[in-house]
């Protein structure tokens, strides 16, 4: 006969974090800042500025990227991320969150750009770019964002 099975004790409800409020930050797991949202390069700004360690380098060469590329681009923090669209366009083509031992790119209509950035999604249309600690091919990612400004925008 089966042995009997130590009953599991329940799992404890996690109580959820408090909103953070204007101009505080806070890191979540993997070093993940979690600011307020909002429209603009401040938001922006301020949740590159909480990136931990190397990645905040990484963070502002995307940052940097983009302006250079899409000069008009448009930015917002959503979701603990940092978003950019196209202006006059009011969906978003590019977005990069930070984990423990990477940042990763996500590309929104990445299907579509030539060649394919190499990580995949379980969304058709996404794919992604894990830059990790040393660098990554500025140019390649500076002709990926180029492309994906000229592609409709993700409407989120």
């Amino acid at each position: 006969m089966a042995k009997d099975i130590a009953k599991k004790a329940p799992a404890r409800a996690r109580k959820p974090l408090p909103p953070v409020k204007p101009g505080e930050v806070r890191l979540l797991s993997g070093g993940n800042p979690q600011i307020a949202k909002g429209d603009g390069d401040g938001p922006v700004q301020a949740y590159i500025a909480a990136m931990p360690d190397w990645k905040r380098d990484i963070g502002r060469k995307l940052d940097a990227l983009v302006a250079n590329t899409v000069p008009d681009a448009r930015k917002a923090v959503k979701w603990n991320s940092p978003f950019y669209g196209a202006k006059g366009d009011d969906g978003w083509f590019l977005s990069f969150h930070v984990f423990a031992r990477y940042v990763k790119v996500t590309f929104l209509n990445g299907a579509s750009l030539k060649p394919l950035p190499p990580g995949e999604s379980k969304h058709p249309a996404v794919r992604y770019l894990d830059i990790r600690e040393g660098g990554f091919d500025e140019a390649q990612v500076a002709a990926w964002v180029k492309q994906a400004a000229r592609l409709p925008g993700e409407k989120l």
